[in-house]
């Protein structure tokens, strides 16, 4: 699989669960990277990435769906302005730009919408990839929780806050 320059991102509806579901659960069943029950289930998780005033996403390549991602305000009321993002790439598209794609999407998506900002809340600091990739797409670390996530291997690993601006 190649997906690169050739994904598209479009609202994610519900004939997308299946597709969905198998991106998610092995990410949520490895432990590694979101503060999810290692045994959620589909149901669970499903209502979890659909659920408002989140926005679900999905990424295609030749007509596969290939990632996900959903966005919506990071905090109600005074945080309204500022976007927050999930994201899950097929593990056969890592790599490829598909989280490139659905990270460049998220930020359009929501300065489009009247957010002004972005921020990741928890950016488990050992998935190197992804923290690469957002300082590549113009978010910078924040913070730092030390020791704020239990990584099934690692043990007690650092968790990151990223931030970006949106600029008009």
């Amino acid at each position: 699989m190649k997906p690169r320059g050739e994904v598209s991102v479009r609202p994610a509806t519900e004939a997308d669960q299946d597709a969905i579901w198998s991106i998610l659960k092995p990410v949520y069943r490895a432990g590694e990277t979101y503060c999810v029950p290692r045994d959620i289930t589909r149901d669970e998780a499903l209502a979890d990435w659909y659920a408002r005033p989140f926005s679900a996403f999905v990424a295609e390549h030749r007509g596969r769906i290939v990632g996900t991602s959903h966005i919506g305000p990071n905090r109600p009321a005074g945080g309204s302005h500022v976007a927050n993002a999930s994201f899950a790439t097929h593990a056969e598209a890592r790599g490829k730009g598909v989280a490139r794609a659905l990270a460049e999407h998220a930020k359009s998506w929501a300065q489009s919408n009247g957010f002004s900002a972005m921020q990741f809340n928890f950016v488990v600091s050992t998935n190197e990839d992804a923290v690469h990739l957002w300082q590549k797409t113009g978010f910078q670390i924040a913070g730092r929780l030390p020791g704020a996530f239990m990584h099934p291997t690692r043990g007690m690993v650092d968790a990151l806050v990223m931030y970006s601006t949106l600029k008009e």
